[in-house]
Parts: structure tokens; C-alpha cells; sequence
């Protein structure tokens, strides 16, 4: 079996691994891999757990963060510090960050190990021949496949060969600085006023990545989500004795809007990673969908025919993917709202029930299934109470916000 892989991110070296483990012909192509990337870069403890076989995260440069520090949307100082770890999560509620070059660099060279080639070729496009095998044209010539998988990014060839190009409504903006010279062992967020969005800063270890994330939907332009990161880098003494690096990228969730007109799979090729839409529409994390999709890719084609694998993968996106997407995007309208926002610090500030459970969503360990019921088991009640007064988080507990949460929820 000869499968190609368009992409040597997380999501296409997950599935070479695996693949290549199995005993399949793999060819990865990618002219750049690995580079640096404008995301945070952040491992969450079940992104951990896939790759533990596959790389020694502990041998990398990395930043094991210690805690978030979530800010009061409006009011300046009021800062809600959270532990990470040692607060009665488990290991496996750990977070690192790390470059993404880095990580990419172990990625493909564990890959390579396992026995795929990589090809430093662009893919520009690709098509299914009349025989049922894959034709991929790249800038220096043609390579045939028994089966393509797209794990190309947001920009996709593949993607918009074979399924569909992701609507302005599915994408965002995320746009910032790597900011050299300084780092930290703990994230910073903030919900922002400016638009629904949230800025960060993910520490790595000889650097911070600074960003403001927005939904494309509202406008949003990179050079104005720049500006609101280097206020809130002055306002935290970042901006003096450091370099700036500056960036920008669209990132894609088929969470929203459901996803209804993107497939992620057909006759002879599947779609992986950000090319398939899996981001947290919330958190706009996307590393271990990437991962995770990669690897049910490798397990659909080997256990399955290669006529039966892309309805099989398929299947399973939309089964345990898709709904907690799109349970993301529901919640995410009122996790960016003012009020909620304000609501969130001061309760993380008076509870530790409260911040257990942010620690564990933020590590991976906590699903949007069952987070309504988690929250009620806090009995933190006069925090629902004011929320529903106010008349924010009453949707989220009365179940009725629409998109549909169910009671499950």
C-alpha cells in the first residue's frame, strides 16, 4: 500500500508514524517542514499521551507551565492566578510548550525513522486517476499513490481538490509577536473587548508568543489585533529590551456552522488536521486534533480496505469530533462575552472547585460534554446565581442556547 501524505505537520507525520510502523509505503511531501509557526504551541496532557511513543518530549526545549493567569477583561491588575499543576490534577493534566519547529523537527524525523521518505516537494495539485490511484503534480514533477491524505493546512490543495474551501464563518484571525528575550512558566489570557476573542501569551523557553485571536466573521484585521497585543504587552513592560517578530494566520474549525459543507473524506483520499477543520473553536487549539486525527487516518487504512477507510474515518470525526466542536462554538459566544468574562475571574479567584475545572480544560482533560454538570457539582451557587441574573449563563445551564446543547451537555 502507497500512501501520500501532503503536509509533515503534526497531523501527516502522526499518520507516516503509524503507517510507516505498519509496514506501508510512505511518502510525505513538504517543501518547509520543519518551521516555526504562529501558534502558542502548547501540549496538553492528552496531545502527551499520543505522541509518547512517538517522541521524548522530555528531551526537547521546553516550558512545563506552572499556572494561567486569566485577567479581568475591564478591570486593569485584577488578575485570577490558577495553578496547572500540583492543585490535584493528575499528571496527565500537564501542559508544555515548546517551538513549533521544534516539535515539527522531532515529528518528521520520528517519521522518517519509521521509514517514510520525505520529499521536499509543493504539492500544487493533486486528482484521482481513472484506474482509482492518486496523481499528485508537484513543482518538480509527478508521483502516484494508492491514497492521498491532506494534512496541509487551512490553504489545503487537497482540500479544495476534493471537498471545499472553509467559509469566512469557520475561520479566524490570529495575529501577534514572538517576543525575544523574555519567558515565563505560566500562560497569560484575557477575554478582549475589542471583538469576541481572547488574547495569550504561552511561554516557551527563549521566547513568548503574544497573540490576539479573533473570528474572521467580525472583520477582525491582523494589523488591528497587532495593536490591541502591543497594548497589552506595554501595559505588562514587555515591549522594552525584547525583539518583535510579527505574524499572522488564519485558523479554521468546522465547529462552526457545523460543518455541514466540508467533507473530510472520499474515494481515495481523507483530510486531516487543520485541512479538515479540526480546531477548538473556543481555545483555538489545535495540536492534538491534528495528532489524533493522524493517527485514526493510519488505523482507518490499516484495518480497513482502502474502498471502506475513508467512510470508516469519516464516521468517527463525526461521531466524537465533530459534536465537541460544535459544543465549542456554542459555548464560545458566551465565554467571550463581558460579562461572563468578569464573571469567570472573580470566580476563579474565590474557588477551588472552580479552578480545578479550568485547569483541567485547559489541559484536555476536561470535554464541553459534561462540563455543565461538572460546573453545578461546584455548588458554587451564588456565582450561577449572579451569572443568571444577569442573564449570561443561564442558557448554558437551562440547556437552551442555540446550536443545541444537550442536557448531556
Amino acid at each position: 500500500m502507497k500512501i501520500a501524505i501532503v503536509g509533515a505537520g503534526p497531523a501527516g507525520t502522526m499518520a507516516a508514524v503509524r503507517l510507516a510502523r505498519a509496514g506501508a509505503g510512505v511518502s510525505l511531501f513538504d517543501p518547509s517542514h520543519p518551521r516555526e509557526k504562529p501558534c502558542g504551541g502548547g501540549l496538553t496532557g492528552r496531545a502527551l499521551d499520543l505522541v509518547s511513543d512517538v517522541v521524548d518530549i522530555a528531551a526537547l526545549p521546553a516550558v512545563v507551565v506552572r499556572s494561567a493567569h486569566v485577567e479581568h477583561p475591564q478591570m486593569i491588575g485584577k488578575i485570577a492566578a490558577v495553578p496547572l499543576i500540583d492543585c490535584g490534577a493528575s499528571p496527565a493534566s500537564s501542559l508544555v510548550v515548546l517551538s513549533r519547529a521544534v516539535f515539527d523537527h522531532a515529528l518528521v524525523n520520528a517519521a522518517v525513522r519509521a521509514g517514510a521518505r520525505l520529499v521536499a516537494e509543493k504539492v500544487v495539485d493533486v486528482s484521482i486517476a481513472p484506474d482509482g490511484s492518486g496523481v499528485l503534480r508537484t513543482t518538480r514533477g509527478e508521483h502516484h499513490a494508492d491514497f492521498i491524505l491532506g494534512a496541509d493546512g487551512v490553504n489545503s490543495v487537497v482540500g479544495k481538490k476534493f471537498s471545499a474551501p472553509f467559509s469566512r464563518a469557520q475561520l479566524s484571525v490570529a495575529a501577534g509577536f514572538f517576543v525575544h528575550g523574555v519567558t515565563s512558566t505560566a500562560i497569560d489570557i484575557k477575554t478582549m473587548i475589542a471583538q469576541p476573542g481572547y488574547l495569550w501569551s504561552f511561554p516557551r523557553p527563549d521566547h513568548l508568543a503574544i497573540g490576539v485571536c479573533a473570528p474572521a466573521r467580525d472583520r477582525a484585521r491582523s494589523s488591528d489585533l497587532r495593536e490591541q497585543t502591543l497594548t497589552w504587552m506595554r501595559s505588562h513592560n514587555l515591549s522594552r529590551g525584547t525583539r518583535l517578530q510579527q505574524y499572522a494566520w488564519p485558523i479554521p474549525s468546522i465547529g462552526f456552522a457545523g460543518g455541514r459543507d466540508h467533507r473530510a473524506s472520499g474515494s481515495r483520499w481523507m483530510l486531516l488536521g487543520d485541512a479538515a477543520g479540526l480546531v477548538d473553536p473556543l481555545t483555538r487549539e489545535g495540536i492534538y486534533y491534528a495528532l489524533l486525527s493522524g493517527q485514526w487516518a493510519a488505523e482507518a487504512l490499516i484495518s480497513c480496505s482502502l474502498a471502506i477507510a475513508p467512510r470508516a474515518y469519516q464516521e468517527r470525526l463525526d461521531a466524537d469530533i465533530r459534536p465537541e466542536l460544535v459544543r465549542a462554538a456554542t459555548l464560545s459566544g458566551l465565554f467571550f462575552s463581558r460579562a461572563f468574562s468578569s464573571l469567570l475571574v472573580d470566580g476563579l479567584e474565590q474557588s477551588d472547585a472552580i479552578r480545578r475545572v479550568f485547569a483541567d480544560l485547559v489541559a484536555g482533560t476536561q470535554p464541553y460534554r459534561g462540563l455543565r454538570r461538572r460546573l453545578l457539582a461546584t455548588r458554587q451557587w451564588r456565582l450561577a446565581g449572579n451569572a443568571i441574573r444577569i442573564g449570561v449563563m443561564s442558557k448554558v445551564f437551562t440547556g437552551t442556547m442555540k446550536g443545541g446543547i444537550s442536557s448531556t451537555a
